[in-house]
């Protein structure tokens, strides 16, 4: 460790001892931007055989239960690092060196299980829906869905997962190791937007050396000081990816992607279910030029979301459009297109023979005739018009309503039937 570490980790520590009351979120705010001081006090925890570890510890303890915001971000950002040393440590089996982290690790986890007036606090998580749309999937992107009854009687539920109460620890053993870095982890998660590159960076590289650690694929990594296996718990690795999915798009593809082989790796070593499952949908999810990008800054991810007014089509039916319609049709018929429109219809003929001999009626018979004729001539051309209508049938029909009425016309004036 270079003595310039130090002496910024011993200004650092002298100076928040003397510091008023009242200058304690002024100090907290200017303390994030503080990037030499950080690198320093990741250097000292790197190191479990420096003799400002167990200073720094006790300093940071007393940032996180001090209550202020950001002093508490503050101490949240080491924990990766500190997770790993423990159990580096741990793994070698020199307790004595990692007494100073273990009891930073057991004040940060007795204060977060309870409230501010000491209860046990009960964490509850609320399971979206895949029938209802979020910022993370359409339900149509997803396919048809069966209405079974089953699911019709689950649709618009909502799934609550509850964690804890948990119990207070005095100690770390064997049995509730990762059940409490576990816990931590999840409440480094709940932060995640706040934490800066470095700390990102030392969640992925400490996430590759756990999982690796005592297999073949260290020698491949080229870590060293650790040989020993470390064993992990499979809800652990899971809240190890929830860091490196967002690691993923804030600017560390690169560490998050071996990462996440290595985790990838160790569950099917371990065949474990839930971070298989986890691994695989993150490594599905991901575009396949993320994968091999460099850092380029912070991502973004892309979603589709429902459109919240509704969109009209150019061809909408619209109350101007069918009065435009209108009007072409009457100038249309004014224009004389008689022709043009009848040119695409069979009219069938109207013989009316003589029988027996028999003379025709009068003039105004004939004008009749002549009359019926243009009716039928009429109702065929507005039948023809109408595209519903079909054009086979329709005349046919005008033609015996036409024949019928000049028989009526007939009887009606002769008491007999005129042709």
């Amino acid at each position: 460790m270079l003595a310039v570490d130090t002496g910024l980790v011993e200004e650092w520590l002298s100076e928040f001892k003397t510091l008023p009351e009242a200058s304690i979120s002024s100090y907290a705010t200017n303390l994030k931007d503080k990037s030499a001081l950080i690198s320093s006090l990741y250097r000292v925890i790197q190191e479990p055989q420096s003799e400002l570890l167990e200073p720094v510890c006790h300093q940071l303890f007393e940032f996180y239960r001090s209550g202020e915001e950001q002093l508490l971000r503050f101490t949240l950002q080491f924990l990766p690092e500190l997770m790993w040393c423990y159990l580096a440590v741990s793994a070698s089996r020199d307790l004595q060196s990692s007494g100073c982290i273990e009891a930073l690790l057991l004040g940060v986890y007795n204060l977060e299980i309870v409230d501010k007036e000491g209860h046990s606090k009960v964490l509850s998580f609320t399971i979206p829906s895949l029938s209802k749309p979020s910022v993370y999937h359409e339900p149509s992107s997803i396919g048809s869905m069966a209405l079974t009854e089953g699911a019709l009687s689950q649709h618009g539920l909502s799934r609550v997962v509850y964690s804890g109460p948990h119990p207070q620890r005095e100690m770390l053993t064997a049995q509730n190791r990762f059940e409490v870095l576990t816990f931590l982890l999840l409440c480094y998660n709940a932060a995640l937007s706040y934490m800066p590159a470095i700390s990102l960076q030392s969640l992925c590289q400490i996430c590759s050396r756990i999982c690796v650690c005592g297999y073949p694929r260290q020698q491949v990594r080229k870590y060293k000081g650790v040989n020993s296996r470390i064993p992990v718990s499979s809800e652990f690795m899971v809240q190890m990816l929830t860091g490196i999915y967002y690691a993923f798009y804030n600017g560390e593809w690169d560490l998050a992607r071996k990462a996440m082989d290595d985790i990838l790796y160790r569950a099917q070593l371990e065949l474990y279910p839930e971070p298989l499952l986890v691994a695989n949908a993150i490594k599905a999810s991901l575009p396949q030029g993320a994968m091999k990008s460099n850092k380029e800054g912070t991502k973004c991810i892309q979603v589709e979301i429902t459109p919240t007014s509704s969109r009209i089509s150019r061809n909408a039916v619209t109350s101007m459009s069918i009065r435009g319609h209108r009007w072409k049709r009457h100038e249309q018929a004014e224009n004389g297109s008689d022709a043009t429109e009848m040119g695409n219809f069979i009219i069938p003929e109207i013989s009316v023979t003589n029988v027996s001999g028999e003379k025709t009626g009068n003039g105004e018979k004939s004008r009749a005739l002549a009359e019926n004729d243009a009716q039928h001539i009429q109702g065929v051309q507005e039948t023809a018009t109408d595209p519903r209508t079909d054009s086979k049938c329709m005349p046919e029909i005008r033609r015996q309503k036409s024949v019928r009425k000049m028989m009526e016309d007939g009887i009606n004036s002769s008491g007999r039937v005129q042709f």
